[in-house]
């Protein structure tokens, strides 16, 4: 229910920034014809009604019988007017219906429009150590095995699907690392690409082919950074990398750089990074690098999850959602855009504004 309600929110909002840049005169109609049919056929069942209504009336007086008046009239009251209310707000939807029948389209357009949303650096960790079993879950589901690998993927998949259903429009890239780092998928506005492109990664003959199988955190780090200064995000606002991956770190560069030095770039840069580790916490005995990481993540803002179970992956998952807001900013082009989307859940709203006074308030339940 609370995700049925943010999509209808979600819904809503995105109908109110469409009717806020719709201007009649620029409009153009390709069902025309059919909205004057309409018209047509509309007018002629009202002038119908009208008549047979005329014609159906009986004559006054007859069949009465006829008392003296026991009260005085009285004058009547300026508000009665108020009962035809629930008529004239469903007579006032159906202006909305015939436009939205019309189908409008917006001509040639360019927008500058702002949406809810951020600038997210997916990264996988593809490594050997990724093989450890997890116990099983619903992020591996379908999986060849309870390697913690397709839990990540899987997890991965169940934030890109959670920030599809709510109201952002983020900018994503897919990287999947090892001893080096690749980039699978550039910053998109594409949730469907970026979902088959974990699902790509998530087969096992990809997974297995994989080169470079060590885990170097810092280097995919160092790439996601690269990755935001090669699209020049890295002045912009609403930045944010996700870490998936079970912490077996290297935790040096090749070139000697350290996990603070690589996160000093993201801090510099105001990009959050949230580190989720997906392996099982053994009693006693904790990975070297998870204190490492998780001082360094802390300093650009972001947080240090473990993730040795689906119910401790999936708040940190919420977590992370939560704390991404932000706002992107978008250049729209089209050359013939469907409006009728506002039209219609105008006359929608009327209509149901209408039935819902009728049926819940006696005044609106007389009619002329």
């Amino acid at each position: 229910m609370p995700e049925t309600l943010a999509s209808l929110v979600s819904l809503l909002e995105a109908t109110w920034a469409d009717w806020q840049t719709i201007r009649l005169g620029e409009l153009s109609f390709a069902q025309a014809g059919t909205a004057e049919r309409a018209i047509i056929a509309l007018g002629g069942v009202t002038l119908a009604a009208l008549v047979a209504r005329l014609l159906l009336r009986p004559s006054p007086g007859r069949g009465h019988v006829a008392l003296p008046s026991l009260v005085a009239v009285r004058a009547a009251s300026p508000l009665a007017i108020t009962r035809h209310g629930a008529l004239l707000l469903a007579l006032a939807g159906i202006p909305f219906f015939i436009l939205a029948l019309a189908d409008p389209r917006a001509a040639v357009t360019r927008e500058e429009v702002t949406y809810p949303g951020r600038r997210i650096s997916l990264m996988i960790d593809a490594s050997s150590s990724m093989l450890t079993a997890l116990p099983g879950n619903r992020f591996a589901v379908g999986a060849p095995n309870n390697a913690a690998f397709f839990t990540t993927v899987g997890a991965a998949r169940y934030f890109i699907e959670r920030r599809m259903k709510g109201k952002y429009r983020d900018l994503m890239s897919l990287i999947e690392f090892g001893d080096d780092a690749y980039v699978i998928t550039p910053f998109t506005t594409d949730y469907q690409n970026i979902l088959l492109s974990t699902s790509l990664i998530g087969d096992w003959q990809e997974f297995m082919a994989f080169p470079d199988q060590g885990t170097v955190i810092t280097r995919a780090v160092s790439q996601s950074v690269a990755l935001f200064e090669t699209f020049k995000f890295l002045d912009a606002s609403g930045n944010l990398m996700v870490v998936f991956t079970d912490g077996a770190d290297a935790e040096v560069l090749e070139n000697g750089k350290t996990a603070s030095d690589v996160v000093e770039d993201a801090r510099r840069a105001k990009i959050p990074i949230y580190f989720i580790k997906v392996a099982r916490e053994t009693p006693g005995r904790a990975q070297i690098g998870d204190d490492i990481w998780r001082v360094a993540v802390q300093r650009t803002g972001g947080k240090f999850y473990p993730g040795a179970d689906e119910a401790s992956i999936e708040q940190a998952l919420r977590d992370i959602d939560k704390a991404s807001a932000g706002t992107i900013e978008f250049k729209n082009y089209s050359t013939e855009r469907p409006r009728f989307s506002p039209f219609a859940m105008a006359a929608a709203a009327c209509w149901a504004g209408a039935l819902l006074l009728r049926l819940t308030l006696g005044i609106f339940s007389v009619f002329p």
